[in-house]
């Protein structure tokens, strides 16, 4: 399942709990969670300093477990909103029998 991860702000945290080290540490984990499948897609928000991940897991349960082996959520600098999402299946309007008979 696909499953969109947008990055939440945690209150009280300020920019100098986020250590270089820390970091590292957050970029190499992101990097193998990327290189097993998992994070299929990985961006930072333009406007503000946010990271939004699309990751390929079992179920949203799974998405948080993942996300939970990254260095700056075990610390509880950020948090994550996990939105499953499913197919769009709209299209399939296109080819109803009430359309095709007009």
């Amino acid at each position: 399942m696909k499953i969109l991860a947008l990055e939440k702000e945690v209150l009280g945290i300020t920019d100098g709990q986020f250590t270089p080290h820390l970091l590292k540490e957050e970029a190499m984990r992101a990097w193998a969670l990327h290189q097993t499948g998992i994070i299929r897609e990985l961006y930072f928000r333009p406007d503000r300093n946010e990271a939004v991940l699309i990751l390929e897991c079992k179920d949203a349960e799974e998405a948080q477990s993942v996300l939970a082996t990254l260095p700056l959520v075990k610390s509880g600098l950020i948090a994550f909103e996990i939105i499953p999402l499913v197919p769009y299946d709209g299209f399939a309007r296109l080819f109803s029998e009430e359309i095709i008979q007009k």
